[in-house]
């Protein structure tokens, strides 16, 4: 199956070294690959390619000595791109908040981070090291003569601009390099935010012709992907730059519409079941693959899941298909984002929540995978993982509750979505909303709500289109799937704003925060190593 090219390859992937120029050079180890040979073999290509992509989800190429962890750390898996990833677009905001007590994680639950906080640090050197494969691969694949060599060089392209799209999005100003500056020993210079807002739209626009046909290569980066990386990079263009582009938004997601190559999954839960892969799930554009079997590590999917259970309330065991190492009663939503997601009035009354419907079986919006556990209320940010409401998003099996292809009691092999087309549809709404076209806009909400709603009663008429209703979809539909933050960031309500929750500010009731926290921090490793990098204001 092809949501398996990736994943397969990842314990033979290479080893690219650009220090070695001798075309004749030979590994002494077959499962090795240098950057001298990486033209011998079609394969070769691929499996460089293969690293690229890995260096996002997982900590390293072998999970079993092989070569380790691309990064050292107390724990290989705690510290990878998405985990790191997660917990700064979840913890932080209304939607997740985590009981563990390691380094960092309260800060993350109170918006009190410093630029010493590790999960930053984690996250601005897993994605520098993304960038720096990616533009190693781009060096060595540019002197081959492989076929397909274009289009392997494209996605290697995109797979710099999301890294780049990140840290811009999260840290503002990052260290910049290219493929032009080699990989080497020196000190990068500092791109400014703007700065590289163009260059990101610059680089998909002109890779565009070499990626493939939007669905034909999943889990590889293709046409559609690169579409909606401009389409988001568009949607907060207001925040990078100052300036709005929403005409180019629309323009964007239209053409993934448009491509009449993807449709919704007909049951939500699919999108978060082990047979999401795209062609089986026609709603996923692009995503991480993930394999039980291939690509072992407590990261991505299965760090979700067995993070998210506990051996009370919700058991893996029982909602999620895994039997090893689960229940580790860490991430659950706060009852703000439960007020949002199911409305306790309009589905209750004035009474409260009846003991007998813990998971809110009366709420008519399908998305609803919510459990209350033993109390709504959070008492500390570390409380006990058994305070809040349970999140079960995600499942280890497929979407009708069979077992995965490739079942591993410990190991999910559900791809962990980036982009789907109900955030085409809803990044299109946001846009024809601001453009004053809320007709549109509530055409475009209500393809996504009738899956929800299973029929048009949850449909909206156009008087209905505000900025807080937009902000709120977004939340109802892609909750746990690391977008909350910036899109609390884009609508003015993740810092300041009249929108408070449960232990934002550090205040049980939630209080405002200086809006210099709308980024984050520099890491202090990184401004202490690197002369040119200049530290965000307020964190000085």
């Amino acid at each position: 199956m092809k949501k398996y090219i990736i994943s397969s390859i990842l314990l033979s992937v290479l080893l690219i070294t650009s220090c070695v120029n001798d075309l004749d050079v030979k590994p002494k180890d077959e499962n090795v690959i240098l950057s001298g040979n990486l033209g011998d073999d079609p394969l070769y290509m691929q499996q460089a390619l293969a690293k690229v992509y890995a260096s996002f989800n997982l900590a390293g190429q072998g999970g079993s000595g092989d070569f380790g962890a691309d990064i050292s750390a107390s724990d290989d898996n705690f510290f990878t791109t998405m985990r790191a990833l997660w917990n700064l677009q979840e913890i932080t905001t209304d939607e997740a908040i985590c009981a563990w007590g390691d380094v960092g994680i309260a800060d993350l639950n109170t918006q009190t981070w410093s630029a010493s906080n590790p999960f930053l640090t984690a996250l601005y050197q897993r994605l520098s090291l993304s960038i720096t494969y990616a533009n190693d691969f781009i060096i060595q694949a540019g002197k081959t003569d492989v076929e397909n060599k274009d289009q392997y060089i494209a996605e290697a392209r995109f797979l710099r601009a999301m890294a780049y799209y990140w840290l811009m999005d999260l840290f503002g100003n990052p260290p910049f390099t290219t493929e032009a500056d080699g990989v080497g020993k020196f000190y990068p210079q500092q791109i400014k935010r703007a700065d590289l807002f163009n260059y990101i739209v610059t680089e998909l626009k002109e890779i565009e012709p070499d990626l493939a046909e939007p669905g034909t290569v999943y889990p590889q980066a293709d046409k559609a992907a690169a579409w909606m990386l401009l389409a988001r990079t568009y949607l907060n263009a207001e925040v990078f730059t100052g300036t709005a582009k929403w005409d180019s938004c629309k323009i964007y997601t239209t053409k993934v519409i448009d491509s009449n190559v993807y449709d919704l999954a007909d049951d939500y839960r699919q999108n978060f079941s082990a047979d999401n892969d795209f062609p089986r799930n026609p709603e996923m554009i692009f995503a991480w693959a993930v394999d039980g079997v291939n690509a072992q590590g407590y990261v991505g999917t299965t760090f979700l899941i067995e993070s998210s259970s506990d051996a009370v309330y919700i058991r893996a065991e029982d909602y999620h298909g895994l039997t090893e190492n689960t229940n580790w009663n860490g991430n659950r939503s706060r009852k703000d984002f439960m007020n949002l997601l199911v409305d306790t009035i309009a589905t209750y009354g004035n009474v409260a929540i009846p003991a007998d419907d813990a998971e809110f079986s009366q709420a008519a919006d399908g998305r609803v995978y919510l459990k209350q556990k033993r109390a709504i209320n959070i008492p500390s940010p570390s409380a006990s993982g058994d305070y809040g409401i349970g999140v079960y998003k995600f499942t280890a099996t497929n979407h009708d509750g069979t077992q995965a292809d490739n079942y591993h009691p410990a190991y999910a092999s559900t791809d962990f979505p980036v982009f789907r087309l109900a955030d085409a549809y809803l990044m299109r709404a946001e846009s024809n909303h601001n453009l004053g076209e809320d007709g549109l806009a509530a055409t475009d909400i209500n393809v996504v709500r009738e899956r929800a709603y299973g029929d048009e009663s949850g449909n909206i008429s156009a008087s209905e289109v505000t900025d807080r209703f937009i902000l709120d979809e977004r939340g109802r539909e892609f909750y746990y799937e690391a977008q909350r933050r910036t899109d609390l960031v884009r609508f003015g309500q993740f810092t300041n704003g009249d929108y408070l929750w449960q232990w934002k500010g550090n205040s049980y009731n939630g209080a405002i925060v200086d809006s210099y926290r709308d980024i984050f921090p520099i890491p202090a490793e990184e401004t202490a190593a690197n002369p040119n990098i200049d530290q965000n204001d307020g964190y000085n």
